[in-house]
């Protein structure tokens, strides 16, 4: 099986049992943090898993799989590898799946930033007209998931500990600390400085 699709009725249930502290007025200290959180996460154990409802993060090979893609009725891609190497748009051509392509390369050093916005605009435009949506990267742990993030803090105003939260107990993600920074720096811009705190 290469998609898991285990999501609790609310998916609020899913927070951690231990207190999280953590302080984002800090990004340098935030982001060791955020790792310790990220690495209490489900192990990855499939190509994909569905992380909100209707939305997976998942890895190459579940892109590439037009029949698992068609199986569990996924209407929009978006890939966020997006190179030559691969067949991109192409791959789709027949289906009727939507895609989307970002060129962004898993280094500390890349601002994937400015692909916030018009990422998380894609995945709420399928999601609201009853879509599934697929976000993928080459291994589904670090770009895709930076974008996943930024979607549930942009339009379901998640913080980021809120999002990372509801997204790793679903997939083993880590997004790298240079995305991590990108992240904090967004919370901070739509919630301001804060230090969250969950029981």
């Amino acid at each position: 099986m290469s998609y898991a699709s285990r999501l609790p009725a609310s998916w609020n249930d899913t927070f951690p049992a231990r207190k999280v502290e953590i302080d984002l007025s800090s990004p340098g200290l935030a982001v060791g943090e955020l790792e310790r959180l990220l690495f209490t996460g489900k192990a990855i154990c499939s190509h994909a898993d569905e992380v909100w409802p209707k939305l997976y993060i998942g890895d190459q090979h579940s892109a590439e799989n037009l029949a698992d893609l068609s199986l569990q009725r996924i209407t929009h891609v978006l890939n966020a590898a997006q190179c030559r190497r691969h067949a991109g748009a192409d791959l789709y051509k027949g289906t009727s799946i939507t895609y989307m392509g970002i060129e962004a390369r898993d280094s500390c050093n890349f601002d994937l930033s400015p692909n916030f916005q018009r990422a998380a605009c894609f995945i709420d435009g399928a999601l609201g007209r009853g879509g599934r949506v697929l976000v993928h990267c080459q291994v589904g742990v670090s770009r895709s998931a930076t974008l996943v993030l930024a979607y549930l803090m942009l339009k379901q105003r998640l913080t980021l500990v809120e999002a990372i939260c509801a997204v790793k107990n679903h997939r083993g993600v880590v997004p790298n600390r240079g995305f991590l920074r990108q992240l904090i720096q967004l919370d901070g811009q739509l919630f301001g400085p804060h230090q969250y705190k969950h029981v």
